[in-house]
């Protein structure tokens, strides 16, 4: 099953709602950066359910036919990287989340907060 980039980033970030993630935002990358069109960015309150969101998108997304292309980080679970090509996951501990600031870095982008 095809899926638009914007369909996917919501797939991603309803998935990570299920798992109760806060603070997800999708950042339209598209002209900005070359490597992907869209992130989901969000929040966990532990490791544990970093990887309890990263097991769900994967297991939500493989559902609906997409195929994850790499992951990183899952171990350490303080910040997984869900990588779908156009559309790439980032998973965080609240504290890495802050320090990392991807809505900062690329401020450019267009941000919409995801409601669950």
């Amino acid at each position: 099953m095809i899926h638009t980039d914007s369909n996917l980033a919501e797939l991603v970030a309803k998935a990570a709602s299920d798992k109760k993630a806060h603070d997800i935002i999708i950042m339209d990358l598209t002209g900005i950066s070359p490597v992907t069109d869209n992130f989901v960015i969000c929040s966990a309150n532990s490791s544990t359910q970093v990887q309890a969101i990263a097991d769900n998108i994967e297991e939500q997304l493989g559902e609906h036919g997409v195929r994850l292309l790499h992951r990183e980080g899952y171990r350490e679970a303080h910040w997984v990287l869900l990588d779908y090509g156009n559309c790439v996951a980032h998973i965080f501990v609240e504290e890495d989340r802050r320090f990392y600031n991807l809505e900062r870095l690329w401020g450019d982008a267009k941000q919409v907060s995801y409601q669950g």
